[in-house]
């Protein structure tokens, strides 16, 4: 780190807690803000010494800042806390650099880009994949829309958290990659469970499967980390149904833009929703399995 700056984090949640760690522990002048004040304060207690302030407002965050970075739940959530009128783009200052860790609709990252612009602040678009773990150990993956300009003032401070930083291209490129990224693994984890139902049913050795087959074409990230887990039943980590219902949504609403189908998509997110019915909304994404029963044997 050539010289430390002055960073606010907007949003302490599951993933933006742990960004927000990384970054007071790499020694930036850090500001924290959430609009429930005790989460904050829960999070200021927990992690002494990390933050220099508890800002009241987004804007009061933002002020001074060098880097204001956001993490919250929607695209509304967004517009409130960054274009509302106590909002970051209220007080951010000129050269500035926004980051936005949200996973949101492209639209409203390419409104925030605009308004960034007029302003002569940079700005990123930069969802995030390798999920609480990944925000955990700092080994996040960032898939970034916007100026290559604002892509290097993001990337000190961003390095902080991730192992790979990728500009995929203009404002909202971030998140309609995104987007790509959650369609992709719906379908894996939807073709993962199935196997592992009629793996069960056959009265294989399930670890000897998995010794089998994840060396091979059928390998993937959620194989080598979930196998063993939707084996045993074991799903209160990681990614929130709820949170990927939303991202589906976003994918979809998109794709209808676009004038892509996405039937397989379409089909998946109403797997999903059964088991949300089941109660499993908080549950990891892995859970999809629960919607196939196991088949009773003698």
């Amino acid at each position: 780190m050539s010289q430390p700056l002055n960073v606010s984090f907007l949003g302490l949640g599951v993933m933006g807690g742990a960004i927000a760690r990384h970054i007071g522990q790499a020694g930036h002048q850090l500001t924290i803000y959430n609009r429930t004040p005790a989460r904050a304060q829960r999070w200021h207690e927990a992690n002494p010494g990390l933050a220099a302030r508890i800002a009241h407002s987004p804007a009061e965050a933002a002020e001074g800042a060098d880097v204001v970075l956001t993490c919250v739940g929607n695209d509304d959530d967004l517009a409130d806390v960054v274009l509302g009128p106590t909002g970051v783009f209220a007080s951010i200052g000129k050269g500035a650099t926004f980051i936005d860790h949200t996973t949101v609709s492209a639209r409203i990252a390419r409104q925030i880009a605009v308004e960034a612009r007029d302003l002569m602040v940079h700005c990123v678009d930069a969802p995030v994949t390798g999920g609480q773990a990944g925000a955990e150990n700092g080994t996040l993956t960032v898939m970034c829309g916007g100026r290559d300009d604002a892509i290097e003032a993001a990337r000190e401070v961003m390095s902080a958290y991730t192992k790979r930083i990728v500009h995929v291209g203009k404002a909202g490129a971030g998140q309609t990659t995104k987007m790509v990224n959650q369609i992709a693994f719906s379908g894996i984890l939807a073709t993962l469970s199935e196997a592992l139902r009629f793996a069960e049913a056959a009265h294989l050795d399930l670890e000897k499967v998995y010794q089998a087959i994840s060396g091979g074409a059928s390998q993937s990230w959620q194989m080598d980390n979930r196998w063993k887990t939707m084996c045993e039943d074991s799903f209160d980590f990681g990614f929130a149904i709820d949170w990927m219902r939303k991202d589906m949504g976003l994918a979809m609403d998109e794709g209808r833009a676009l004038g892509v189908s996405l039937p397989v998509a379409a089909l998946i997110d109403q797997f999903y929703a059964e088991v949300q019915a089941m109660g499993g909304g908080r549950q990891d994404t892995s859970a999809l399995v629960r919607r196939l029963p196991r088949k009773r044997t003698a």
